[in-house]
């Protein structure tokens, strides 16, 4: 039987798939607006994309804004995400820089959940995780491919290695160039789910091409989704109202 998490009276891995809306504001001030208008929104789940902030290498400054951010999303649980450039994100920093802004997040008592890319060294994953773990901190493992859709043997392995390093949401999101790319993460997703996961996974296709992953998350296995708020962050995000509304329809006819 998989394992759910359960934050702030939200279960993520059962029934309909949560929903995440992204903080990309550039200024503390952009991010407390944008805070209180996610609030109006009532996302299950929110997500500060920190590479958008404009002192994203100043520690100091970022704990700062977190603070902000909190104290406005007080009862919504929090995902703190540095995406580097080579994974879509806003910004590239160093290896050491990573490590310490993503520590000072765990140990800070602001969020429940970090984003750790997999594809970093492997003893710097498994470091966050064991600084996250012992702040009581979730983990998402996670990876993106800006490009292309890998094979559903590599989806599937990446999936497979991002739980075996203890991450507590493996996570991975492809850009489809085809239709069969998006059937490709789907099918990935629900082998994943059935012979493997002992753990809530997320999983999506981008672009247009792949909204309907981030509708069918159900269905295939996936069990969190991300909706536009003021801005999307990632290619293919569709406003909450609406992402709700399809998500509650599927649910409903299960």
């Amino acid at each position: 039987m998989q394992k759910t998490i359960t934050v702030k009276g939200i279960t993520i891995g059962e029934g309909a798939p949560k929903i995440c809306v992204p903080l990309v504001g550039k200024t503390i001030s952009d991010l407390k607006k944008e805070a209180a208008y996610l609030q109006t929104l009532d996302p299950d789940v929110a997500e500060w994309r920190v590479d958008f902030f404009e002192y994203a290498e100043d520690v100091a400054k970022v704990m700062e804004a977190l603070t902000d951010i909190r104290t406005v999303l007080c009862d919504i649980p929090l995902i703190f995400t540095f995406r580097s450039a080579k994974e879509g994100g806003e910004k590239q920093i160093d290896t050491a820089s990573y490590l310490e802004l993503n520590k000072a997040a765990a140990k800070s008592e602001q969020v429940e959940f970090i984003d750790v890319e997999l594809f970093n060294r492997e003893e710097d994953v498994k470091t966050l995780i064991e600084t996250a773990h012992a702040c009581h901190v979730f983990v998402i493992v996670s990876n993106h491919d800006f490009d292309k859709t890998p094979p559903k043997e590599e989806i599937v392995a990446r999936l497979r290695k991002a739980q075996e390093l203890g991450g507590d949401l493996p996570k991975i999101a492809v850009m489809p160039n085809s239709t069969a790319d998006v059937l490709t993460l789907l099918d990935a997703t629900l082998t994943m789910k059935e012979q493997y996961a002992d753990r809530p996974i997320i999983t999506m296709s981008m672009a247009g091409k792949g909204v309907i992953s981030r509708l069918a998350g159900e269905v295939f296995g996936s069990a969190l989704t991300f909706g536009a708020g003021k801005q999307a962050s990632a290619p293919g995000q569709i406003p909450v109202a609406e992402l709700r509304q399809v998500l509650s329809l599927l649910h409903a006819s299960r």
